[in-house]
């Protein structure tokens, strides 16, 4: 049987099903495990598979017994480990820090299928299984924690995961190269992961006092521990080495240990992502489970088609993770991708979603001039749009318009991010989405209507989101269509007190508009506005702002949106829209898990 026609193993028999006597890797995953590209593990799993490694799978295992992380016996190279596609953390608990009921990426939407950073839970449970055997963490739990970082849940400044979970490599970002890079580096015999792009290590005492002057030295972790202000200057350190193309490796010292980040690999050229994306997925989950699981339902018939994020939001990882660089892939690939998707008997005529980070940003480009080369700016749209970066409509729209012809495909949606100031620059993008790809309800995150708090979120003012509104309801007036914007706004944000956000109650208040969800603010590990939050400073200014930590307070300004009577009524599922009676035709879609600094 070949393994490209089946899921990856779970078991023993289904390595046996396989003709394999062992594997070469073994991923552990918070998530459960499902065949589609969407999910970090089946990437990663089925990339290193298509070079010739035989991997396994275990999802979600009982964390506290060591046999159940040997079910496929030890593995010939190493282990990977991965807390799933969400931060475990803001998984299980809201802004409040209570305990979430449900885990979209658990069969059943049930929780507690998983333990809190189950990155390094799960690295010591198979340090403890596998004796000597290499660790290898990866995903966005660790991507965002690789330096010493806050973390918000426990109130306190913790030390790189590297050293919590004492796995002996992390790769952080989209890791396909770099994890086959280590895979290739341990089949050879060797050890020695030094320079591997998009990789951080801790090195012993003695070999962290040869260290050279390469490195751009980061705040300790001891310093950052001791001053809360240093790790504005550790954000904006890790920040300007950004870039693939000019960073430079970092270095940390924990105690007498330096831990060493290296340089972010380059971008996937279109051919590479290409290649990702038309491996032999299935498309679903692992036969094994008998219950729906949420995430899956969520992402089943859409389409990622492109990767990296231009935004560089200051609440969001996606930046962090993905890197700012954009790529998209070839239609040739994305039309290949859906005509497997029609064939499956679950399809039922409509593609969800066309998308990745920012919808409207396919076919642009980014990091083509040698200008960007050498750029150190975390964003290409912030504060005003970068004049290298080259935008266009023409290329979504295109591609829009050859998916709607493709057979057995009735309707195409647009459900991830718009990216409004780039929208409005391109009215007959708008046209093109208003007339066939909204399901009724666009979602929109204007995020804020206050200047300041506009600038310290990296989002453009707010007579962007008017503008926009102003073409969506006019192109929808010419279609004869009645369908509305979906607005995101975050409340508690640093620096945002009653007083600013009554900027957005106002606007609300004069439309007549009935919020059913507001955001609360959550701060993610490395993003700057966790650095805000800990520090009590404004990332630019450094000077001291308010920051709303009581759930009291968090609570008053949710109310400012929602209204006292509708704070109780909140639901993890709701949508917001322009009306309360939405037209009886249209269904809101379920809203998606993001790390823009909240669980939508």
């Amino acid at each position: 049987m070949s393994v490209s026609s089946v899921f990856l193993p779970m078991s023993k028999a289904e390595m046996e099903n396989l003709g394999w006597k062992e594997l070469d890797i073994l991923i552990v995953s918070g998530d459960a495990y499902i065949d589609h590209a969407s999910f970090g593990a089946a990437i990663i799993g089925r990339f290193l598979l298509s070079h010739g490694f035989k991997v396994g799978i275990i999802a979600q295992p009982d964390w506290k017994n060591a046999e159940s992380f040997k079910v496929m016996g030890r593995p010939k190279l190493f282990c990977g480990v991965t807390a799933g596609n969400l931060d475990s953390m803001l998984a299980h608990y809201t802004a409040n820090k209570k305990k979430r009921h449900d885990d979209a990426y658990t069969p059943g939407g049930l929780s507690g299928f998983r333990p809190n950073y189950p990155t390094v839970v799960y690295t010591q449970m198979l340090k403890s299984a596998f004796p000597g055997i290499p660790v290898v963490l990866g995903g966005i739990e660790a991507s965002m924690r690789r330096t010493a970082h806050y973390d918000f849940w426990e109130n306190k400044f913790k030390p790189s995961i590297l050293l919590t979970s004492k796995a002996d490599l992390l790769v952080y970002g989209m890791g396909e190269k770099a994890i086959l890079q280590v895979a290739e580096i341990l089949k050879s015999g060797g050890t020695d992961f030094k320079g591997i792009k998009g990789t951080a290590r801790l090195l012993g005492a003695k070999t962290s006092q040869e260290l050279s002057k390469d490195y751009n030295i980061l705040p300790s972790y001891e310093l950052c521990l001791k001053v809360k202000k240093k790790i504005i200057e550790l954000t904006k350190t890790i920040e300007k080495e950004q870039n693939p193309f000019c960073g430079k490796a970092l270095v940390q010292m924990h105690g007498k240990r330096a831990l060493i980040v290296e340089p972010s690999q380059q971008p996937l050229s279109q051919t590479e992502i290409d290649y990702i994306y038309n491996l032999p997925f299935t498309g679903r989950p692992h036969p094994s489970y008998k219950e729906e699981i949420p995430a899956f339902t969520m992402v089943k018939d859409s389409i990622t088609v492109l990767r990296g994020c231009a935004g560089g939001c200051s609440f969001c990882s996606l930046g962090l993770h993905q890197g700012k660089f954009i790529v998209s892939r070839s239609k040739d690939s994305i039309i290949n991708e859906i005509s497997k998707l029609t064939k499956r008997p679950t399809f039922k005529g409509t593609i969800s979603d066309l998308g990745g980070p920012t919808a409207n940003l396919y076919g642009c480009a980014n990091g083509v001039s040698p200008k960007c080369n050498g750029c150190r700016r975390p964003s290409c749209l912030y504060p005003e749009i970068c004049k290298f970066i080259k935008l266009k409509a023409d290329e979504a729209i295109n591609l829009y318009r050859l998916t709607k012809k493709q057979p057995n495909v009735k309707h195409v949606f647009i459900n991830s991010g718009i990216r409004m100031d780039v929208a409005i620059k391109f009215p007959q993008y708008i046209r093109e989405l208003v007339k066939h790809h909204v399901s009724g309800h666009l979602k929109v995150a204007p995020e804020h209507f206050h200047s300041d708090v506009l600038r310290k979120m990296r989002k453009p003012d707010g007579k962007v989101y008017r503008e926009f509104s102003k073409i969506f309801e006019a192109e929808n007036a010419k279609s004869g269509k009645e369908q509305y914007l979906i607005p995101y706004f975050i409340s508690g944000f640093p620096g945002c007190t009653e007083d600013e956000m009554s900027f957005v109650e106002d606007f609300l208040v004069k439309r007549k508009w009935n919020l059913q969800q507001v955001q609360s603010f959550i701060p993610l590990p490395m993003t700057v506005a966790c650095a805000m939050y800990y520090s009590g400073l404004d990332y630019l200014t450094e000077k001291t702002i308010t920051i709303t930590k009581s759930a009291q307070k968090k609570l008053k300004q949710k109310e400012q949106l929602l209204g006292k009577e509708e704070t109780n009524k909140i639901k993890p599922k709701a949508a917001a829209s322009k009306k309360v009676n939405v037209s009886k035709n249209v269904k809101p879609q379920m809203p998606k898990f993001s790390h823009r600094g909240h669980r939508d």
